[in-house]
């Protein structure tokens, strides 16, 4: 972390310009070094991690102890690239996305300054919530060094239901079906077009009496594989569409193939769509950069 603060602090001085794990800079910042479990609190459920851990990595060794950290975006990124890209995945709908689980950051601003936020414990208010304010930066606003963690039990049984559905109206009837329903679903995704994916997580008794109730209401049949296929439609997605979740039959007439998270109001599409963030958003997020990198050191 010191040498990275010096890199910037060096690069900034030279009028340097500094991307981070991507090209694009004059000089590129890698995390790939920064790759240690630093914490691991069992008990508290929660852990500190250097940004450049993979996540795949990180749960394997969280799954020891009966523990996860409940982000499954595609493909194996590191947990610096899940809060810099806010990334997730058919999980969201229960756990949330990387921003929901991070309580403390430490990162490093493009003038070499380092700063921490948040902590290591769940509740904890100490000081400006950088975490949140990195969650989505893309590196623009400084390198995320260390990450403090909340994690979830791994649960002892998983079970996919997939459910054909005949048109827009068809998945969202049977979408609202579920969600209104006494379950608690890990995931509610529909696969556009064709599927309503949902996936059951917890004690196996507890997720066999969901799947039967779900399946009393929507029909459908078993077939785990079906998350595969999401992740590899997202990882391939050339861009997001937001919509309300009460207008999804209107949203779904208007896609493609797509992956849609049904609950978060979010739609993967094949095609490559604009910023789909509110004009005010991305004013905030550029006034907010500038503050934090007065020289245009990142980019």
């Amino acid at each position: 972390m010191q040498e990275a603060a010096e890199l910037l602090a060096g690069a900034a001085g030279r009028g340097e310009r500094v991307s981070i794990a991507r090209d694009g800079g004059d000089v590129v910042l890698s995390t790939a070094r920064l790759d240690r479990v630093l914490e691991h609190e069992a008990g508290d459920l929660t852990a500190i991690v250097e940004a450049g851990v993979r996540l795949r990595d990180l749960n394997e060794r969280l799954a020891a102890h009966g523990q996860m950290l409940a982000l499954d975006p595609p493909g194996n990124p590191t947990v610096g690239a899940c809060l810099a890209a806010n990334l997730s995945g058919p999980r969201r709908h229960r756990y949330g996305t990387a921003r929901d689980l991070v309580i403390g950051v430490t990162v490093v601003l493009a003038d070499g300054t380092i700063a921490s936020s948040g902590g290591k414990v769940v509740k904890n208010v100490a000081g400006y919530d950088l975490g949140k304010l990195f969650c989505g930066s893309e590196g623009r606003l400084g390198l995320i060094a260390r990450v403090a963690l909340r994690l979830h039990p791994l649960p002892e049984a998983a079970r996919s239901l997939v459910v054909p559905v005949e048109s827009a109206s068809d998945a969202a009837e049977k979408a609202r079906a579920v969600l209104r329903a006494p379950v608690a679903p890990s995931a509610v995704d529909v696969l556009w077009p064709g599927r309503l994916a949902v996936l059951f997580e917890g004690g196996r008794r507890g997720v066999d009496e969901q799947l039967a109730i779900a399946r009393s209401l929507v029909g459908g049949s078993e077939d785990a594989s079906v998350w595969d296929e999401a992740a590899a439609r997202q990882a391939a997605s050339g861009g997001r569409v937001l919509f309300a979740p009460a207008g999804l039959a209107e949203t779904l007439d208007g896609l493609g193939e797509a992956v849609v998270r049904v609950s978060a109001g979010v739609a993967h599409v094949a095609d490559e769509v604009p910023d789909p963030r509110d004009p005010a958003e991305i004013a905030l997020a550029e006034r907010v950069q500038a503050q934090l990198d007065p020289a245009g050191v990142l980019v």
